[in-house]
């Protein structure tokens, strides 16, 4: 059987769901075993919060700020850890623009590129998606909403989709 790789998926929390909204943390998965995540301390501008986006994420604006760390530095070790690689997202649309506010805060030029999910999803994989990954979610069993765990399981289902895809 053919080896299926696995591609390197972000997932990006942040403080609120509308336009003012900012990130507040940020994952990536890599291959198996690798991942890296991050909390976010908020600029001195960045102010908006919802405390919806709270209750979802569980993190507050104070644990932000006493376990965050400054966007210059994660932008730094997001170049570092992606280099000039392609990730994916299955929320792009979001996504994409809180990675341009956190590296335009940091001053740092992305060096990696952030393309959508559904970019590398066949049609077969797309009409499986939702079932495969609640089977995914019930198998790993991870119980906070946070953004690597998210990462995790887009990946995981990205991959037992193409397992079933090419036993089809």
């Amino acid at each position: 059987m053919r080896k299926i790789a696995r591609p390197y998926i972000i997932d990006i929390e942040a403080s609120g769901f509308g336009p003012h909204s900012y990130p507040i943390e940020v994952g990536v998965v890599l291959d198996p075993g690798r991942k890296y995540c991050s909390l976010i301390t908020p600029a001195p501008d960045w102010t908006h919060w919802d405390d919806t986006a709270e209750a979802v994420h569980r993190v507050s604006r104070e644990v932000l700020i006493a376990h965050g760390r400054p966007p210059v530095q994660v932008a730094l070790q997001l170049n570092e850890l992606l280099g000039d690689r392609t990730v994916y997202s299955d929320g792009w649309v979001v996504d994409r623009p809180w990675l341009i506010q956190l590296f335009s805060r940091a001053g740092i030029n992305q060096r990696f590129s952030i393309s959508p999910l559904e970019m590398i999803l066949s049609e077969p994989q797309m009409a499986i998606w939702h079932e495969v990954k609640d089977g995914v979610i019930r198998d790993l069993a991870l119980t906070r909403h946070r953004a690597s765990f998210d990462a995790l399981i887009i990946q995981e289902t990205y991959f037992r989709t193409c397992e079933c895809a090419l036993a089809a």
